[in-house]
């Protein structure tokens, strides 16, 4: 088997920094049941006899991390690998138990001289080849920067399971670099683990073309769960379905519950109980190991349901990892449903991880109030809301307020008391969320449920079924009759044509291998994709 070195991005070095002080390693464990384990090694180790070893032993220092810093660079590559059957640890003794094919050591060392500048490096797919060859990270080369020494362990053990870079590439398919950074800005600023994650905060595994061309898709968690590996997913932990929904009892008006999103298609569903009417709250979080939900893998959506199984609202603020429910609900059954999303940056391919739920109850609302509810519409550029107010009593106030990061709520507009809608233009692509603060002329107030504000769903087009074409037909997936029209990359027209509802195969004999675009046309829209030819 050829084994071919692998480089991360060589980090920009200002000046060394070697510290003699040996910090005391905490004994952690992310997943102590599982057998294959990745061993985070920040004390020091000589490697000896393994594929590195082609010029005698590797002396390695110590990382040169304090204790707070090592538990934070396991917390965050922990998460990272949350989703898999797999310990992350920093005791040795696991290590050396877990199977000889099914372990890797990370050595953190300040020692970087025998390889070079270097953030890390690995040998792509060691994690199976059973003679514990390791990888390394740089911890000095990477001026001792906890993020940046936790997202290349992540990257570098990445490397072991398989996985090569993911790339960046143009609209003509030229590689602009081979460690794709990732786009947007903030919370929700996105970076695959295997491009380069260091300047980004919600940094995830990717479906995406990697080094060796823009055909070339690697879905890192294909790879990272396959056979080949031998270790899988964790075993989903709350169930799908309503029927088997995990219950969550409130205790002193609270419940708490922790939970995990496995796979893309994992859905975690809640039950839970109000006595009486009364104001309902529940901060969902995902795990993080600071403010701003620094170190994320999960951007969550919660689907508040009734009894009943319907849909009384969705919260997922667009800016924010974590979600808000702030409402007021009657007495009976409800349900949560938790599970993983894509954003204005990030791909929902790999929002995975593990996240924490507190809700809480406060009773005692009086029953004059029959029924408060806000709803909103996007009219063109405009947003509508409206709401429906059944009380005994009249209304003296009523405040609209609006949050743009699902916390934090501000006055939007005081309408007159006899008011039910309100209209106005938000901010170019302002996400954001809406309650109404009603006063009675008795005195009592209530917040009504928080409403989002949604794009209206993208029109039924017709789609590729591939765009990677290997044999003499193009298929096309069409929702009625549409016309298309192929396009060389010189905007030369190859072939036109109209399209059925169902499958359509499109002649491709004639069309040499290369680039080319489709063009879909109806209803007065036009869409355009690009194909391969091969």
């Amino acid at each position: 088997m050829m084994k071919t070195l692998f480089r991360t991005l060589c980090v920009c070095v200002l000046f060394s920094v070697h510290l003699s002080v040996r910090a005391q390693v905490p004994l952690l464990n992310s997943y102590p049941t599982a057998s294959a384990t990745i061993f985070l090694d920040f004390d020091g180790h000589t490697v000896a006899n393994t594929s590195w070893n082609y010029a005698g032993p590797i002396v390695c220092g110590a990382s040169g991390m304090t204790s707070p810093q090592i538990i934070e660079i396991f917390n965050r590559v922990a998460e990272d690998y949350r989703p898999f059957n797999i310990n992350i640890t920093t005791d040795s003794t696991k290590f050396l138990s877990a199977p000889l094919l099914k372990r890797m050591r990370v050595v953190i060392t300040t020692s970087s001289s025998w390889y070079g500048s270097a953030g890390g490096v690995a040998f792509t797919g060691s994690f199976v080849w059973g003679d514990d060859s390791p990888c390394f990270v740089f911890s000095a080369l990477l001026n001792n920067n906890v993020k940046f020494i936790a997202e290349a362990a992540s990257h570098e053990a990445g490397h072991t399971l398989g996985m090569y870079h993911q790339a960046l590439y143009d609209v003509n398919c030229n590689k602009i670099s081979d460690y794709y950074a990732g786009q947007g800005t903030g919370e929700i600023g996105w970076a695959p683990i295997m491009g380069v994650g260091y300047y980004q905060n919600f940094t995830l595994w990717n479906n995406g073309p990697n080094s060796y061309g823009c055909n070339n898709y690697q879905s890192d968690l294909d790879i990272i769960s396959s056979a080949a590996n031998g270790f899988g997913y964790r075993t989903d932990d709350h169930d799908n379905e309503f029927a088997t929904a995990s219950l969550s009892v409130l205790t002193v008006n609270q419940f708490e519950a922790t939970g995990v999103i496995e796979k893309n298609t994992d859905q975690d569903m809640f039950r839970f109980i109000i006595p009486t009417r009364g104001q309902f709250k529940l901060d969902a979080v995902p795990y993080n190991v600071g403010t701003g939900n620094a170190g994320s893998d999960l951007d969550m959506q919660v689907t508040l349901y009734d009894q009943d199984q319907n849909v009384l609202n969705v919260y997922n603020p667009g800016t924010l990892l974590s979600s808000v429910v702030d409402t007021t609900l009657n007495g009976g059954d409800y349900y949560l449903r938790v599970e993983g999303k894509g954003n204005l940056y990030a791909p929902a391919y790999a929002s995975l991880g593990s996240y924490s739920l507190l809700g809480s109850f406060n009773g005692g609302i009086p029953l004059p109030l029959h029924h408060l509810n806000l709803e909103g519409v996007k009219m063109g550029n405009a947003a509508k809301l409206n709401w429906t107010i059944e009380a005994d009593e009249t209304v003296a106030q009523q405040i609209l307020e609006v949050s743009t990061d699902g916390r934090n709520f501000v006055q939007l507009i005081e309408p007159a008391p006899s008011a039910r809608s309100y209209t106005y233009s938000p901010a170019p692509d302002e996400a954001a969320q809406y309650r109404l603060f009603v006063t009675f002329d008795n005195g009592q107030q209530y917040y009504s449920n928080i409403a989002t504000i949604r794009e209206t769903p993208p029109a039924a087009r017709p789609k590729l079924v591939s765009n990677l074409i290997h044999t003499n037909t193009i298929s096309v997936n069409s929702p009625g009759k549409f016309d298309y029209a192929i396009i060389d990359m010189s905007g030369r027209m190859i072939r036109q044509g109209h399209l059925n509802n169902g499958i359509n195969n499109v002649d491709a004999n004639a069309m040499m291998p290369g680039m080319y675009m489709i063009q879909f046309t109806g209803n007065g829209e036009q869409w355009t994709d690009k194909l391969l030819r091969q």
